[in-house]
């Protein structure tokens, strides 16, 4: 079977292949096709079904293109797999969404559905919860909106905080004072502001006292009000201390917290306080509950294989020891 698709710009085109037609490589090889360039417009030979899949796949991307979308491997995998299940016309919905512009000039946006839905419950919610693996961007698009805010006045503060539960280390073994020692705790969110404020900018907030980076602890017996609080690594914090963090929270505020719940690094006896706040604040009103996937994540494709690889292999052990228990 061939399908045909008209190219309206040679550029476009030129996009969606890629520099070394590494994309269009991609795309035969997922759904078994064949995709030639000619005469303006794309030519897709295969079996009728995946053709149709490809066809899908191209639409969503030359889509993407036409809106100033630049095209990597990253955005063709995530565009294969809104083509496989269906939902590859949500596409267009992703270019639409700035949340602020990093001090180097580069806007930050949603790169995937569920990123778009998160956003939106930032936007939306007075606290909302966001749970997912790693490098789905749950820190880092939480921190532009915290910083959007900031820039349009909405609050006068961003406070950013974690909890420094030591993964196989104790704090007392590190070298130099309390800042020096929980400060790697807090390096990715140094990094997240610097990107979006550049390090001069940060200094200057951070001296006047408009940013905040500090421990989860360093929050106890504070009322923070018109503030923007991220609590990251949540999944790190006790029950009492995220019941601690919670009420902290004062007039004209927002929060957002974050974490994996597949890496707590609490005490087996420990409750997490991010897995019981799910639990207890799912149906609260001014709540949002955003959960993202292996599918969201926007770090190098081999991120996304080693999380299914491990969900994979959890949810095969799980499904052994029941039938051997049974």
């Amino acid at each position: 079977m061939e399908q045909k698709i008209e190219i309206e710009r040679l550029e476009q085109a030129v996009n969606v292949f890629g520099s070394f037609d590494e994309n269009i490589r991609l795309i035969e090889t997922e759904f078994q096709v064949s995709v030639t360039n000619r005469e303006g417009e794309l030519r897709i030979t295969g079996e009728p079904e995946d053709t149709m899949l490809a066809v899908k796949a191209l639409n969503a991307l030359l889509t993407l293109s036409s809106r100033g979308e630049n095209i990597g491997e990253q955005t063709v995998r995530y565009v294969i797999g809104l083509a496989r299940s269906g939902q590859e016309d949500k596409v267009s919905e992703l270019t639409q969404d700035v949340i602020c512009i990093t001090a180097k000039g580069r806007p930050v946006k949603p790169k995937t559905i569920g990123q778009k839905q998160y956003v939106e419950s930032i936007m939306k919610n007075t606290v909302t919860i966001g749970v997912g693996p790693a490098g789905t961007g749950k820190t880092y698009l939480a921190v532009a909106a915290a910083v959007a805010a900031f820039r349009e006045k909405q609050v006068n503060r961003i406070i950013l905080t974690r909890p420094a539960v030591e993964a196989g280390e104790r704090l007392g073994f590190l070298p130099g004072d309390l800042q020096s020692k929980v400060d790697p705790y807090l390096r990715p969110l140094y990094d997240a502001l610097f990107d979006m404020l550049g390090a001069e900018t940060y200094h200057k907030y951070l001296e006047r006292g408009n940013i905040e980076v500090a421990p989860l602890a360093y929050m106890r017996g504070r009322t923070l009000d018109d503030s923007f609080i991220i609590l990251d690594e949540a999944q790190n914090t006790s029950r009492e201390q995220m019941k601690m963090f919670l009420t902290r929270m004062g007039f004209g505020s927002k929060v957002v917290i974050t974490g994996d719940v597949t890496q707590i690094d609490l005490p087996a006896d420990k409750t997490s306080g991010l897995k019981e706040a799910v639990r207890v604040l799912k149906n609260v009103e001014g709540i949002g509950l955003r959960e993202l996937t292996a599918q969201d994540v926007v770090r190098h494709v081999m991120v996304q294989r080693i999380i299914k690889a491990y969900d994979d292999y959890y949810s095969n052990s799980s499904s052994n020891s029941k039938r051997k228990r049974g």
